[in-house]
This record gives structure tokens, C-alpha cells and sequence, in this order.
């Protein structure tokens, strides 16, 4: 018998982001009204991650209507509606129902359907994860245009006693449309994960104990040396992997655009790195805070609505956190 031969999808040789968009939590929360349970200063917090503020949404507002928000800001940024998106990828780990998937309910929200969508699961990296995936289906043809949201409401996971995390985190969603290009426009992405430092960053305990176990909400917590020192000295290097495999030099770049952790590691990446001067840094987390999978794209948003850079800048992004886990690439920004 003879078996027929399957086509396979092809798509475009080069992807590029169209569009941007961003929301921050509605409230500004100042250093001092959180320095009371942890028994710190706003100059402990500044000195310690830079902080002045965090952004935390209201009572009302849950992580997808800040998803939401962000979707349709980068429809508009990029000239398209709903309708023109074939995926919708949101990564989150705020978002407190196992099924379905957020992602389903903003393609619906956003007239996408019957787009496919789908909940990513990668902390801090989640939106470069969503990045990487977003490339790849454009450019095996599986999609054309596939909307990427990274949206935390991180203020449901604190614990305002906590003094390793808890004031450091805010609330919001960042969002960008990907699709095809002439040129390229999104580098390799290296990304990777460690499993063995799962207790660096972790949630106390897990659903399953705050119903059999009565142990209540569950928080974050983190072993901020650790985390630190990960942070420092292993991810620069796959920093300069994703440059190297983008074909480009740290002086060739406009911006760098890490994940909004920590000032301090922002800091010592740039020295790592040996960025010159003339490296535009995205420094979001002085105002908004830190928000996991939103950080990136938000602090990107700030950068050309504020003029810093400009559209068609070369940016190296680079995210880590919670798996351990981490993705970096090169991008063209829109």
C-alpha cells in the first residue's frame, strides 16, 4: 500500500512585533504605606530594589481585565482588531482558575474567535516563553498574527508581613501582536530552566493544603541571596547568548530591557554585559513595581511612549524567575 505524503505548513522566513500595549494597576502605592508590617523604611526598599512605587489594581479588577486592557491597546498600536488574531497566548500565574483557559475568555472578549488560545505557565519569563512560541507559529505558517499577553495581579499573592518579596510586587499586563515581516525582526530565544532551585521562588503551600490542611491563602516567598546571585551571574550569559545567536554585538543594541526584579541586578547585568553608555535601560520597576510577566512588556510600552527609543531599535529582553526559569531574545521594537 501506498501512503499518501502529508503537506506541511509553511509560513514567512521573518516575524516582527506590530504592535504594543500596556496597563498598569490603577492605584499607586508609595513605599511608606507598606513599611509598617515589615518593619522597614522606604529608604531600606529604595536602597535594597530601587522602588519608589509599585502599581496594585482595585478590589474589582482581576488579572483579566487588566489582559484585556493591554490586548486591546496593542490591537490599536498595531492597526488590527480582534479579528485578525489566530492565537492568543497569556502567560500569568495570577490568574485563579485551572480550566479553561484565560486565554479563551480574552480571545472572546477581543471578538479573536475562534482563535486558539492558551495559558502559559512561566513566571517571570512567561511573556519572552510567549515570544519564542509566537515565532515559531508565525513562521511554520501555523498562524499569521498571534497576540502575546503577559498580566499579573501579583497584590493577591502577598503577604504584607513578608519581607523577602512582598514589596517589591505590582500589578499589571503588558501585550504585543506578532506577525509576519520582510526582515527579521525577533531573534533566537534562549531559554531554558532549573528545577533544582524550585524553592527559590515559590508559592508557601499549594491549593490542595489551604482546603484539606486549613492552611490559608497561599503567598509568595523568596531566598532573595539566591535569587540574587542566579540572577547575576547565570543569566547574563544567556543574555549574551541571545545576542550572539541574534548575530549582533551589546554595542549594536539601543535598549536593554531586562525583567523588572531588582534594580540592583538590572545594575550589575548591565556591568556584566559590559553595555556601553549609549544603551537605553528599561528601569519600569521604579514606579510600577515588580510584575512578573508583565514587566517586560510594560517597561518597553514606557520606553517608546516616553520617547527613550525609538520604533525599529534593537532590544535585548531577558526574563527569569519562578521554576527556575529564563528566556532572553533580540527584538526589533514596533
Amino acid at each position: 500500500m501506498t501512503r499518501p505524503t502529508l503537506t506541511q505548513a509553511t509560513g514567512p522566513a521573518h516575524t516582527r512585533i506590530l504592535g504594543i500595549g500596556g496597563v498598569r494597576g490603577e492605584r499607586v502605592v508609595p513605599n511608606d504605606e507598606l513599611i509598617g508590617p515589615i518593619d522597614s523604611s522606604d529608604e531600606w526598599i529604595r536602597q535594597r530594589t530601587g522602588i519608589i512605587t509599585r502599581r496594585r489594581a482595585e478590589a474589582g479588577t482581576d488579572v483579566l481585565d487588566l489582559a484585556e486592557g493591554a490586548a486591546k491597546a496593542a490591537l490599536e498600536n498595531a492597526g488590527l482588531t480582534g479579528a485578525d488574531i489566530d492565537v492568543v497566548i497569556l502567560s500569568t500565574v495570577t490568574y485563579f482558575h485551572q480550566t479553561p483557559a484565560g486565554a479563551a475568555i480574552i480571545a472572546d472578549r477581543i471578538g479573536a474567535t475562534p482563535a486558539a488560545a492558551f495559558d502559559i505557565s512561566a513566571a517571570c519569563a512567561g511573556y519572552c516563553y510567549g515570544i519564542g512560541q509566537a515565532d515559531a507559529l508565525v513562521r511554520a505558517g501555523t498562524a499569521r498574527n498571534v497576540l502575546v499577553i503577559g498580566a499579573e495581579k501579583m497584590s493577591e499573592l502577598v503577604d504584607p508581613t513578608d519581607r523577602s518579596i512582598s514589596f517589591l510586587l505590582g500589578d499589571g499586563a503588558g501585550a504585543v501582536v506578532i506577525g509576519p515581516s520582510d526582515t527579521p525582526g525577533i531573534g533566537p530565544t534562549i531559554w531554558g530552566s532549573d528545577g533544582s532551585q524550585a524553592q527559590a521562588i515559590r508559592q508557601t503551600h499549594s491549593w490542595l493544603a489551604t482546603r484539606d490542611e486549613g492552611l490559608g491563602w497561599p503567598t509568595l516567598r523568596q531566598e532573595g541571596q539566591s535569587v540574587y546571585k542566579w540572577a547575576v551571574w547565570q543569566m547574563a550569559p544567556v543574555a549574551q547568548k541571545a545576542l550572539d545567536a541574534a548575530g549582533v554585538r551589546a554595542d549594536e543594541i539601543e535598549a536593554f530591557i531586562p525583567h523588572q526584579a531588582n534594580m540592583r541586578i538590572i545594575d550589575q547585568m548591565i556591568k556584566t554585559l559590559k553595555l556601553p553608555a549609549s544603551v537605553v535601560v528599561g528601569r519600569d520597576i521604579a514606579e510600577t513595581g515588580n510584575t512578573s510577566a508583565a514587566s517586560i512588556p510594560l517597561a518597553t510600552e514606557r520606553l517608546l511612549r516616553e520617547g527613550q527609543v525609538s520604533s525599529g531599535a534593537l532590544a535585548l529582553q531577558i526574563g527569569f524567575g519562578a521554576g527556575l526559569v529564563y528566556a532572553a531574545q533580540v527584538v526589533v521594537l514596533p
